[in-house]
């Protein structure tokens, strides 16, 4: 089955709001990845109900990690930067979004993490 994985930093303390759309921006954004690259494949996910995950993480140094793990198992991933017009520095890292890709594939980068 696919999902996507949405990871997001705890340590900059968005209100609920700002987190929310943080994650909202980083599945579109994955879901568009996919789209342009395996058309087949980000269809194929939203026929079978668009499965969604969200972790967390407590710093940028982590995320970072994920991401270039994903990056090198060669995953579709995104990383997401605040335009700064609310609660945040413009460019700060907010979340990264990998997938939509296989459960077992995903679980091996992300599966060490806790749900939000």
């Amino acid at each position: 089955m696919l999902k996507q994985v949405i990871i997001v930093r705890l340590d900059l303390e968005m209100g609920k709001g700002k987190l929310a759309a943080q994650v909202a921006h980083a599945s579109v954004e994955g879901f568009y990845r996919v789209l342009n690259k395996n058309k087949d494949k980000a269809l194929e996910w939203l026929k079978t109900g668009a499965k969604k995950i969200v972790l967390k993480v407590q710093t940028e140094t982590e995320l970072l990690k994920i991401y270039e793990d994903a990056y090198k198992a060669g995953l579709e991933a995104v990383i997401i930067r605040d335009s700064g017009l609310t609660q945040l520095i413009p460019g700060t890292i907010t979340a990264i979004c990998i997938g939509p890709e296989s459960e077992e594939i995903l679980d091996k980068i992300t599966g060490h993490l806790k749900l939000l």
